[in-house]
């Protein structure tokens, strides 16, 4: 299926391989998809995420990222649920990383949800773009997927990096989560990508 892929949406995943390699994580998980998305310029995606005001934020993205790593890879709706229960992740993360340093909760699998590296250790059709160099956790591999239906859904005949931005959006998780929290919502992308009374991304 990658080779329905444009070059944008390629460039994505091999920023993402990157991004995975640079932060030391055993798999490609959706957290760097999102960072190589916030790579692209001049392309759809990158159109769309600066209409909705996230051009010139990327720190604040890595930021929240980077915290949500820090939590063992849970959301703050993740943890919201958890403290409904009487579970106070803040405690423990600071009682871990009292006892074993800051980063303890840090998983380099990815984070259970995600499933890091699975039985099948990340193989399919999205390991052409690997070259063996990273296997994708099952959350990327899920957005993969999803960017296709994304496509097939506008009936559109290739998957752009767009469609990467859409899933990812669509998706519940951390990556959604930081989007949303910075005004990017699947339906405001919806909206610029593909019309609804404002401009579309070209």
């Amino acid at each position: 299926m990658f080779e329905r892929f444009t070059k944008d949406a390629r460039a994505v995943v091999l920023g993402a391989i990157g991004h995975a390699e640079r932060l030391d994580a055993e798999a490609v998980e959706e957290q760097h998809l999102l960072l190589a998305l916030l790579d692209r310029e001049a392309s759809r995606a990158s159109f769309a995420l600066t209409s909705l005001g996230l051009g010139g934020r990327r720190e604040s993205v890595e930021r929240a990222l980077a915290e949500a790593r820090r939590r063992g890879g849970l959301s703050r709706a993740d943890t919201d649920a958890l403290s409904g229960l009487g579970i106070d992740v803040s405690a423990i993360v600071s009682r871990v990383e009292e006892a074993h340093g800051e980063g303890a909760l840090e998983s380099t699998q990815g984070n259970g949800k995600n499933g890091g590296n699975d039985g099948g250790r990340g193989r399919g059709w999205w390991s052409g773009f690997t070259g063996g160099r990273r296997p994708f956790g099952r959350g990327a591999r899920d957005v993969l997927t999803e960017s296709l239906r994304m496509a097939v859904a506008q009936q559109d005949r290739h998957i752009g990096d767009e469609h990467l931005l859409l899933a990812l959006a669509a998706r519940p998780g951390v990556p959604s989560e930081v989007l949303a929290d910075h005004g990017v919502t699947y339906t405001a992308l919806r909206r610029v990508l593909y019309g609804g009374g404002e401009a579309k991304a070209g």
